[in-house]
């Protein structure tokens, strides 16, 4: 997909081996991704896609791994990565794209995914809705990792957003060469908004990142400086940090019904300026 803004070419390479997860995003020649320099965990899937700018965690499990009630495991970040999109579900233009990809959950259930991305003016929009079409019902988790090459900071990169302690923070947050933070999603219309930047690279403009709070309640962040990996990522959730049993004790983990579905919504783009403009 192909957009513009303010003279600047944006192009958004999605990945059908990947349930139309991104690839890349590149603007003017510049890719966002963080490339090769990322960690791994050992599970090919991820490795593939932690290179692109987008992946996403979900629908049956977020995060690491952890038992099933039926003595298997759930996959690192979920059953949906690396899943195949059939060519026959596919249709997609220069600023449009609609995939619709059926998931083998790991706990034997099934879900589908229908997706569609949309660029205006070099902004991106992600529409994504899950739907129980298995026979049991099971507790929809979903995270977006938009991970972004940390060569493309300097020391006056930061993060801006309502949820985060005064307004902002530098991108070398927490400890070590490694660190996660998690905030409650702050929004006034049911859309949260984070901006990083400024990139120098990109005439010191920022990225704005914008997700739907009903339900990706959270705004969750990592970073790893370690050894040649280099990457921070921005990551709307829908459960906060803790196991599986933690958030089934606590309520969290709600039922999606045989039939029944639930809506994730996504925006980014470049902006001028942290405090103004709109994706």
């Amino acid at each position: 997909m192909d957009g513009s803004h303010d003279g600047k070419i944006v192009t958004l390479l999605l990945d059908p081996a990947s349930a139309m997860d991104v690839a890349a995003l590149v603007v003017d020649g510049i890719d966002l991704s963080p490339g090769h320099a990322i960690p791994s965990d050992g599970d090919p899937r991820i490795d593939q896609a932690l290179k692109g700018f987008l992946f996403t965690c979900g629908p049956d499990h977020i995060r690491h791994p952890e038992p099933t009630a039926n003595g298997g495991r759930y996959p690192l970040h979920g059953s949906l990565s690396g899943t195949q999109v059939p060519t026959e579900t596919l249709t997609a233009t220069e600023s449009m794209c609609l995939a619709i990809v059926d998931i083998r959950l790991v706990d034997g259930g099934r879900a589908r995914l229908t997706r569609r991305w949309s660029m205006t003016q070099g902004a991106v929009h992600l529409e994504d809705r899950i739907e129980n079409i298995g026979g049991a019902p099971f507790p929809p988790m979903w995270m977006y990792h938009l991970n972004i090459a940390g060569r493309l900071f300097d020391d006056n990169t930061r993060i801006r957003g309502d949820m985060i302690p005064d307004g902002s923070q530098g991108w070398r947050f927490g400890d070590g060469e490694s660190a996660h933070v998690l905030f409650p999603a702050a929004a006034d219309d049911g859309w949260a908004r984070v901006g990083i930047g400024p990139f120098p690279a990109l005439g010191h403009r920022t990225l704005e990142v914008r997700f739907k709070t009903d339900s990706l309640p959270f705004l969750q962040m990592w970073r790893c400086q370690r050894g040649d990996a280099d990457v921070v990522s921005i990551e709307p959730a829908s459960h906060r940090i803790a196991k599986r049993s933690a958030l089934s004790e606590s309520g969290a983990l709600s039922m999606l019904m045989p039939g029944e579905a639930i809506a994730y919504e996504l925006m980014f783009g470049l902006i001028d300026d942290a405090s103004s403009g709109k994706v």
